[in-house]
């Protein structure tokens, strides 16, 4: 078995005993500019057994090991598919202002709640409203979605979620639905940021896509920041005035 097939047998599997599977993932949590960016995918057995992934599911991985036109391809496949009523998919967004509101990993659970309350619309949470980020035990506990659904979230489970859902760690390699919201994500996300290097020129954001490359760690030295940046991710580099690679706060967060 392929590893692209083994995506969507590990959805097979995870939808036994619900109508369907809700996927999750986020874009750009680890970036030093410009917004995070949440996909979700909701799938059912009948898609996974269906023509369209017998034939495609091959081409599906993690958005990161897909070239740009292969995700473009893809963005427009899930289109057709959303326009066919054969999937439902959403994108949600936390810029960066929420980003220092809430900080990185408050933004994203918003940008996750807003991608899935396009396609999975809750009861128990239907009065609920933004800054509101946090559910307690009781209402989770008394959530009752109106589709049958497992909800599946790249990653370890998220605490205070309002949603029920199960963490897949690496799940974007792993499922089919995470890797699709991987790729709805991505391609949301990226196109946000070129329309961001043509408001503010001269930071590369086109190229690199917000991420703590070399080139872009250089611009900020030379330019400083701009409103798109995350002031606490660029606290320690722009204090300190140094080579960007000697900066142990940016390490390891720079993949595009």
């Amino acid at each position: 078995m392929s590893k692209r097939r083994q995506l969507r047998g590990f959805d097979l599997k995870q939808i036994e005993g619900v109508a369907s599977l809700v996927g999750v993932d986020e874009a750009g949590r680890g970036a030093l500019a410009g917004p995070v960016v949440a996909g979700a995918v909701l799938v059912s057995r009948e898609f996974l057994d269906g023509r369209w992934t017998e034939a495609n599911a091959r081409r599906i991985n993690d958005s990161k090991q897909l070239t740009a036109a292969e995700r473009d391809a893809l963005w427009l496949d899930f289109e057709a598919l959303v326009s066919e009523g054969q999937i439902h998919a959403n994108f949600g967004v936390a810029d960066v202002a929420e980003i220092e509101q809430f900080n990185i990993l408050g933004a994203t659970k918003l940008a996750m709640r807003r991608a899935l309350e396009g396609i999975y619309l809750p009861t128990a949470f239907e009065q609920k409203r933004e800054p509101d980020l946090f559910a307690s035990a009781e209402e989770i506990a008394a959530f009752k979605p109106q589709v049958s659904a497992r909800i599946l979230i790249d990653g370890l489970p998220l605490r205070h979620f309002p949603y029920p859902h199960t963490g897949v760690v690496n799940g974007d390699a792993r499922s089919l639905s995470i890797a699709m919201a991987s790729i709805i994500a991505k391609v949301t996300r990226d196109r946000l940021m070129n329309e961001l290097d043509a408001a503010c020129p001269g930071y590369g954001f086109a190229q690199h896509k917000g991420y703590g490359t070399e080139e872009h760690r250089e611009a900020v030295l030379r330019l400083g920041r701009s409103p798109h940046h995350r002031e606490l991710f660029l606290r320690k580099l722009l204090a300190a005035r140094v080579d960007p690679a000697q900066v142990d706060f940016l390490e390891g967060i720079g993949e595009p």
